[in-house]
């Protein structure tokens, strides 16, 4: 017997009324990005394994467990679905030399990969709004970022989204801290469970973020990192904290805020929330200085943070005063034969003033086609019938009852005029106002 095909688990279809709504959501991306002068990128899905493998080392669990990794049967290259973005930025920042002239800011969106047990907000393909700086080496450009992020949440009508931040130090200081954690956990070894005794000498800090409650006094008596900092980086931090303190924006420290990605140092930050289960983090970022040295060029400042696409939708569905999904401004409804022969032109004359056309295919009665009119969305029906054609005139219908002029002839020739003069306000239609 005959099986359908199923999509692959964790790897999730996009409905057209989810899809629409991306639409929307993706289009506020672009202009916030671009009022903060970040340009887009769009990078490759599939990369060289070994980039992630230097990037974001061999004994991480992205590498070591969740990556798509496959051997080209064309040619034996190694290569890998993407994880992450902040690599494969990094590694087309280097490859085409973008930074050498200016520093760059630089912004993407798309699917990233992971084999994980899939969950609400946790998929095995998933999307990320990714936002990169390359060339800066001072506080405000960490604090820029965290600013660009809040006013993210502002412009979707966001609340309830606290900020966290730490600091890693540099490379030496945080090998210093290492060493000591170690120390601290082997004395403390029957307190760890099976995941830390496994991240014990391959990446003890991780063990700090661990969410068990068995280990929360233990973790709490840790070592932290902030006693660790030398001077410079603690004028960096204190940098970060100004700004956001001149600016108005409300954050904790949380010296247990590390990351699993070797190439992380100085300030890190993530943003969370109670609304969404245990996937708590939204937007999680922090700079790394030596990614670029990492992957073979001149060490570069660098810092940047990612936004997950799928969380952060179910958390603007969820909220008040959503925008809806974009609606179809006309629905165009005609019978007869003078119709058919002008119907295709008057919705291409709509739709070079801007205006979204959908035209009835397949026939039917007036009866049966303003059904479809008013299960389509649409804000108005064009209906053209023999009278109209013979007149060179179409009928203007309102589908919705919220006191605009009841349905109208007017010529065709001027009907987008009519559309935008009497049947449409600036909340419904931007296409030629």
């Amino acid at each position: 017997m005959n099986q359908t095909v199923q999509s692959v688990r964790g790897m999730n279809d996009v409905l057209p009324a989810e899809a629409e709504f991306w639409e929307f959501f993706e289009e506020r991306v672009r202009l916030w990005a671009k009022a903060y002068g970040y340009r887009p990128i769009r990078l490759p899905i599939v990369e060289p394994t070994s980039l992630f493998k230097r990037a974001i080392g061999e004994v991480t669990d992205i590498v070591e467990k969740e990556m798509y990794s496959f051997e080209d049967s064309l040619n034996g290259e190694k290569l890998s679905l993407r994880p992450e973005g902040t690599a494969g930025c990094a590694r087309a920042v280097l490859q085409h030399h973008l930074a050498a002239q200016r520093p760059q800011r630089l912004y993407y969106l798309g699917p990233m990969f992971r084999h994980e047990r899939p969950q609400k907000g946790r998929y095995r393909q998933f999307n990320q709004i990714g936002v990169e700086s390359f060339g800066f080496a001072g506080p405000d450009i960490d604090a820029e970022q965290i600013l660009m992020s809040a006013r993210l949440w502002d412009d979707l009508g966001l609340d309830g989204i606290e900020l966290q931040i730490n600091s890693l130090g540099q490379p030496e200081e945080r090998a210093r801290y290492r060493a000591e954690l170690v120390d601290y956990f082997e004395k403390h070894a029957d307190s760890l469970d099976e995941e830390a005794k496994r991240r014990l000498h391959t990446n003890p800090l991780r063990i700090l973020d661990s969410k068990n409650p068995a280990m929360r006094e233990m973790l709490s008596e840790s070592p932290r990192l902030l006693d660790h900092l030398g001077a410079e980086s603690v004028a960096h931090f204190e940098g970060v904290q100004q700004v956001l303190s001149d600016v108005g924006v409300a954050y904790t420290i949380n010296p247990r805020l590390v990351r699993g990605l070797d190439y992380y140092n100085l300030t890190v930050f993530e943003w969370l929330t109670d609304r969404l289960g245990a996937q708590a983090t939204v937007c999680a970022g922090g700079r790394y200085d030596g990614l670029v040295g990492q992957l073979g060029g001149k060490p570069m400042p660098a810092c940047g943070f990612a936004i997950g696409v799928e969380r952060l939708t179910a958390l603007v569905q969820e909220s008040d005063g959503v925008p809806t999904a974009p609606q179809t401004d006309v629905y165009l409804v005609y019978q007869g034969d003078a119709a058919n022969a002008i119907a295709p032109r008057v919705a291409e004359s709509l739709r070079d003033q801007g205006i979204s056309v959908l035209f009835n295919c397949g026939g039917g009665s007036f009866k049966s086609q303003m059904k479809k009119a008013d299960a389509s969305g649409a804000l108005y029906a064009v209906i053209i019938g023999d009278d109209e054609a013979r007149d060179d005139e179409v009928t203007l219908k309102p589908l919705r009852d919220d006191g605009r002029e009841p349905q109208k002839r007017v010529s065709i020739d001027g009907v987008a005029d009519e559309i935008v003069k009497y049947f449409l306000d600036e909340d419904d239609f931007d296409g030629c106002l």
